[in-house]
């Protein structure tokens, strides 16, 4: 695993993610699931998060956008993370899930509304007068 698409993949993917998550992902690869870990760094982050042209920030949008629309509320949390990282603000993040609610679904809204207020209370984050901090 040493191509320059892998490396730039893992270097996003823990800048993005933290090399706590990276970490446990790559070490808890086996036999089976290697190949794929392989993959993900590589052609997920290191082939799309690696090309440039796009910010982190704008790729987390979509992201949330894509991933809410699949409804999968494990990889949401995990990128919503990211997009906090990635520097979008409480009022931006707060405008992508009305967004979501509209085009995908008041159901996806719903979950996704409640993962972020899980993100914010294991990471601290106080949501009240976000409109006076945007």
């Amino acid at each position: 695993m040493s191509s320059e698409q892998y490396e730039t993949g893992l270097r996003y993917r823990r800048e993005v993610l933290g090399d706590a998550y990276v970490d446990l992902a790559l070490n808890n690869a086996d036999d089976f699931n290697r190949d794929f870990q392989k993959m993900v760094t590589e052609y997920c982050w290191g082939g799309t998060w690696g090309r440039g042209l796009l910010s982190k920030k704008q790729r987390s949008i979509l992201n949330l956008g894509m991933i809410a629309a699949l409804n999968r509320p494990h990889e949401f949390k995990i990128h919503f993370r990211g997009a906090i990282t990635n520097g979008l603000t409480l009022a931006e993040l707060r405008e992508i899930l009305l967004q979501i609610s509209v085009y995908c679904g008041v159901p996806a809204g719903v979950e996704a509304f409640k993962i972020a207020r899980e993100v914010f209370e294991e990471q601290g984050i106080d949501t009240s007068d976000i409109d006076k901090k945007a």
